[in-house]
């Protein structure tokens, strides 16, 4: 959580400051000694001291967090940067075709591989790391990814020359609050903020606030990140369903029959299923569904997702009922049983653990379509000099997710597992169902939305305005 809660601090360093290429190397820094402390703490002379092996591991595992939020809020934003393409235009093949290019399409495709490699990456990471903790060691485990984050500072520097960076434009946060509150000041209703006052075009310049150096188009924009920051306050909703797969669906792995296996491998079957089905929705699903004229946006795609979760947790329910079902010490699966007077961990349910297999498979169609969309939607939405800020916003909904799911902490246990899963499939469901009924408005706006003019205010040193005119304290 400690990640996600400093999400806005590193986007807004990446925004006004530092610029997003150099505040991944500032992440890149912070996660290698994160990772060297890792090392340390897990080395053979040091594990055995369990007091200071786990302090420094504690430390190590702060300073990875600090360096996640620097990365994660900021290295999407630069993926996407690189689509030059900011409108839809009509394009002559050397065939002499003509065809759209568009590029909300092409952003779509950029966060779906974005999201391939992420979980191509954990898939490899985790399997292998699993097996060598288990056979080798906690140190080896942590040494292995160390190496292979060491490479990519080597890739962004090799790369430099062929980005399209953007550079920092001085802090925006207080010119925004400015603007927002002299809006709601000055608008009728308290549920609807009139964005008209705060054109500049609209107030005489004698009469216009200092801080006004905006433009018109910039407010559109501000209003079109709003909007995107409203759709998200629906994803903790999302990530309720989600996160039971980190917790409990790998405990219910454990009252299966593992036959050899990890029960905590089984997870992978998440981004196994991702990275398969992500070419096909790619290449087969969206094209289709564009080729037969049906619009596939993205509040449609997110709102697939929450129906989606909600049925992965009908199914961990189903499955949890007949474990408890099944296993000799009935509805204390995870409990104790006495043989010949021997307290025993109680033996798993004659059920294979590869039958987990559908609520995985389920939870990662339901990523593609409300995680990586709410991706595509904080991007395509932000003004162009606060992507990162409002990629941060998205991003912070999983921590207040966490946070709403230790309300959830009573049903995390036996014997009221299936009421857990239960309660979570009709909070994801009733969510969807919300969802759609609150944006499904911004269906119909959507291309509107996407071709904004797009605002000729940068920020710091704004030309016309001489230098640091435009800087706030």
């Amino acid at each position: 959580m400690l990640g996600y809660l400093h999400f806005t601090n590193s986007a807004w360093i990446a925004d006004a400051r530092m610029g997003r290429f150099w505040t991944l190397h500032l992440a890149i820094g912070i996660s290698t000694i994160a990772h060297v402390i890792l090392v340390a703490s897990a080395a053979p002379g040091v594990i055995v001291k369990k007091d200071s092996a786990f302090a420094a591991f504690i430390i190590g595992l702060i300073c990875l967090c600090v360096g996640t939020g620097f990365f994660k809020a900021n290295v999407s934003p630069l993926l996407a940067d690189q689509n030059e393409d900011r409108r839809m235009r009509v394009e002559t093949l050397a065939s002499g075709e003509k065809v759209i290019i568009d590029p909300a399409v092409t952003n779509t495709r950029i966060f779906l591989y974005f999201y391939f490699a992420i979980n191509l990456g954990s898939l490899a990471g985790q399997i292998a790391m699993v097996y060598v903790e288990k056979y080798v060691g906690f140190w080896v485990a942590f040494l292995i990814p160390t190496g292979m984050f060491l490479l990519a500072p080597v890739v962004l520097w090799s790369q430099k020359k062929n980005y399209r960076l953007q550079p920092p434009t001085g802090s925006l946060l207080q010119k925004f609050m400015q603007m927002f509150f002299y809006a709601r000041k000055r608008s009728k209703g308290f549920f609807k903020i009139d964005w008209d006052v705060v054109r500049p075009s609209r107030i005489a310049i004698a009469e216009r606030p200092s801080w006004m150096t905006y433009d018109d188009a910039w407010v559109d924009e501000v209003r079109r990140g709003l909007m995107a920051c409203k759709v998200f306050l629906f994803l903790p909703v999302f990530f309720l369903a989600y996160n039971q797969m980190t917790g409990n669906l790998t405990i219910q792995a454990g009252t299966m029959e593992l036959h050899g296996v990890p029960n905590d491998i089984i997870q992978n079957l998440n981004p196994i299923s991702i990275v398969i089905m992500i070419p096909l929705i790619d290449h087969l699903l969206y094209p289709g569904l564009r080729k037969i004229g049906v619009a596939f946006t993205p509040i449609k795609r997110m709102t697939t997702g929450f129906f989606i979760a909600s049925l992965s947790m009908v199914a961990s329910a189903v499955m949890q009922h007949y474990i408890y079902k099944m296993s000799p010490c009935g509805d204390h699966a995870n409990g104790n049983i006495v043989v010949d007077g021997v307290e025993e961990l109680c033996p798993p349910a004659p059920i294979n653990v590869w039958a987990q297999c559908l609520p995985y498979i389920l939870i990662g169609f339901a990523e593609i379509f409300a995680n990586v969309t709410s991706y595509e939607y904080a991007y395509s939405k932000a003004p162009e000099n606060m992507k990162s800020l409002v990629m941060s916003v998205n991003l912070f909904m999983s921590a207040i997710s966490a946070a709403i799911g230790e309300a959830f902490t009573p049903l995390s246990d036996d014997p009221l597992l299936v009421w857990n899963y239960t309660t979570v499939a009709c909070i994801a469901f009733v969510g969807g169902v919300v969802f759609w009924f609150c944006f499904r408005h911004l269906d119909s706006d959507e291309d509107k939305w996407n071709m904004l003019k797009k605002s000729e205010y940068i920020g710091q040193n704004q030309p016309g305005l001489g230098k640091d005119a435009d800087e706030e304290p």
